[in-house]
This record gives C-alpha cells, structure tokens and sequence, in this order.
C-alpha cells in the first residue's frame, strides 16, 4: 500500500483489532449515549455493556452520528502529514455521517468519503477490499472508483432472534414484535440499497434458525466472490459461532473466513444473538 495513502472508517464497519492492524485502518468512533452520559464507540463502552444496561434499565442507548467538526478533526493530522485519506461511512440511509464527512472532506482536500450503503461488516467488506487493491498497485482514484463499483455487489444480511430492541427502537410495530414473539419468528433483515428491510422469517431456536439461514445464503456460491467472508455475530454463544463457521467452510471454497463480533451500533439496534454472514458477489444484488 503506498504509505500516501491512509484508508479509515467509522466505527461502524465491526472490523475485528487484527484486521485493522493488517490492513493499517483508523477508526473514527461514533457516539453511545447511555442516560446522560456519552460513550466513544469500542473505547470506553462495548456491547456486553449496553446488553447489561438494557437488562437492569429496559433502556437503549441512542447512537450519534460524527458531526463535521469531529469530522475535520479526525482527518486533519492525516492531511496536514501529506496524505491522502479513503474514508468509508455507515450508508448515508441510516446515519448523516456519510454527509457530515463529505462536508469535512471539502473543506480539507485530499479525501475521499466512500458511501458504504451498508453496516457492519457490510462496509467492512469494502474496507478490505480498498485495501487490497492499494497493495497491488492501484492509486487512490482507481481504489475509491473500483471500490464504489462494489458497492451494490454487498451481500449484507443478519438473522435476529427477537425482535426487541428494533421495536423499541422504533424500527418495528408493536403489532410485528407482537406476532414474531407469538409464532416464535426469527427475521431475516436484508440490506438492499443502503436500508434494511426483511426479507424472510424463520420459525424455531435460534440456533438451528442460524444454521438453515447460512445453508440457504451459500448454497449456490457460483456468484460470489470466494476471496473472503464474514461471520459476523452481536453476542452469540461461542461454541455455536464455532458450529456456524465450520458450516460455513464446509458451503463454500472461500479463501478467508472472518469470524467478528458487531460493536455497538449494530448492538443497540438489534441486540443479542444477531448472526450475520456477508460477502462480495460477483455482479449487482
């Protein structure tokens, strides 16, 4: 990777210590409040943490987009040092940050603000992806161009147990939470074009829910792209994110398997035993 160029990305994109430290990424950490004091995202607050409030309290932190002044702050050192900063941002769909750091970008020169139109490992596909393709060559313009041609070739989605913390949330009716608990539903939530949306409903335990959810998503791989993959859960039991990766491996040839667990953003919004599997296609979903 030329030493020119610097990739970051809010704290969205759940990329686990070890991928960031490969891959020389720096993250911008958005805010957690929780009552009326305010957390910075993977630093003085984590997931198990908001789990653990919710239990006592019923209450759910509220997430804060980075404003443009933090924005500026954060890309400054880089662009005062001479460098040239590919950002990638939550989708613009669910969070301003996308359009605070493009205000920040212009003001600043020299960066570039990747709308991810994804979450969580979602983005970080992309994150990766960029990052790679600076170690083989490409200049700054060729990575965003061919990195934003990926964009809707993301296969984002993520199978939740309950239904909870989305409604409480706002993200669901009482009446949806009502007949997912009575039926024992698990959806499915699929993110197309920057939103999510559901896009199938399991029945049964969570754990074998996981296990059908991933048989279905890689059970034609001819169309993605099998350099890597995530398995990217919000608090699951570790022997069973074990069982689901071995799954995994077993589908499909893929080079890297990533197992990450989601940070606080996809926490607060979907809670406990979320599981994820996500990857590059080879053409537009």
């Amino acid at each position: 990777m030329s030493s020119n160029v610097v990739i970051t990305s809010d704290s969205t994109t759940d990329l686990s210590k070890e991928l960031k430290e490969r891959y020389n990424v720096t993250i911008m950490p958005l805010k957690v409040t929780i009552g009326d004091k305010t957390y910075t995202d993977g630093v003085d607050i984590n997931p198990d943490d908001i789990y653990a409030h919710h239990d006592k309290t019923g209450e759910l932190p509220k997430t804060a987009a980075t404003n443009v002044g933090d924005c500026i702050d954060f890309f400054k050192p880089f662009c005062e040092a001479g460098k040239t900063v590919i950002h990638f941002t939550i989708s613009s769909e669910m969070s301003s940050t996308y359009n605070n750091a493009c205000i920040a970008a212009e003001e600043m020169g020299n960066v570039y603000v990747i709308d991810t139109k994804n979450l969580s490992t979602g983005g970080g596909l992309l994150v990766v992806a960029a990052a790679e393709m600076l170690a083989s060559g490409l200049s700054a313009e060729e990575t965003v161009e061919k990195t934003r041609a990926l964009v809707p070739c993301v296969d984002a989605s993520f199978v939740i147990d309950s239904l909870e913390y989305l409604y409480k949330g706002g993200r669901c009716s009482a009446l949806a939470m009502f007949g997912a608990n009575l039926l024992k539903l698990k959806p499915c939530i699929q993110v197309k074009d920057g939103k999510m949306d559901v896009a199938k409903k399991y029945r049964g335990k969570f754990s074998e829910v996981a296990k059908q959810y991933i048989n279905e998503k890689i059970a034609d791989y001819s169309d993605i792209d099998l350099d890597r993959v995530f398995v990217t859960h919000a608090g699951c039991d570790p022997e069973l994110m074990n069982e689901l990766v071995d799954i995994v491996k077993s589908k499909a040839p893929f080079k890297e398997v990533f197992l990450t667990r989601a940070g606080c953003t996809v926490s607060s919004h979907c809670g406990a035993n979320t599981l994820g599997v996500l990857f590059i296609r080879k053409s537009p979903i």
